[in-house]
């Protein structure tokens, strides 16, 4: 039973997978100037051929059609693959904490914060970027120290438990 369930799994993965590929190469042939420009012509051609087909309804059904369909997916396209590009960003920036000595590991996770905890956070680093700079590059260490200070209180005043062995930086 559980073979089969993994072989459901791995089917699973790779239609994600395929779709992800797909999605990615899509979007990166739709970025081209050379696609914008045959849009651009496009556009024209239909706009030349508005006097030619007396401005009719279906002229004009044709082009709104055609850009709803477009867009419409174009919108899955384009948030699959930034979807996947932001959490690789999140890897790496991840990384780069975990790996700098004197980084902060417990910023390691904000992105699962709420929005609210997110925006407390953001106003007392600014309060103590302000502080740093009033005291000079002298303040910014013991900014710093504070800084994560008040990140442990958030984390602790909201019980979060880590998941996994917690990382240390090198």
């Amino acid at each position: 039973m559980a073979a089969r369930a993994q072989t459901s799994d791995n089917r699973n993965q790779a239609k994600c997978d395929w779709f992800s590929t797909w999605a990615s190469r899509m979007s990166y042939w739709a970025g081209k100037p050379v696609v914008f420009c045959c849009a651009v012509l496009l556009v024209l051609v239909w706009a030349a051929l508005g006097p030619i087909a007396g401005f009719s309804d279906f002229w004009q059904l044709t082009i709104n059609t055609g850009t709803t369909i477009v867009t419409f997916l174009m919108v899955f396209l384009i948030q699959n693959t930034q979807n996947r590009d932001s959490a690789a960003l999140q890897i790496k920036l991840d990384e780069l904490i975990r790996a700098t000595r004197g980084a902060k590991n417990s910023l390691l996770d904000l992105e699962e914060l709420s929005q609210d905890d997110l925006e407390k956070l953001r106003a007392q680093y600014e309060a103590l970027a302000a502080k740093a700079r009033r005291k000079g590059l002298a303040g910014l260490e013991e900014a710093a120290e504070e800084a994560e200070e008040v990140v442990e209180e958030q984390k602790e005043a909201r019980g979060v438990a880590r998941r996994g062995p917690k990382l240390t930086g090198t």
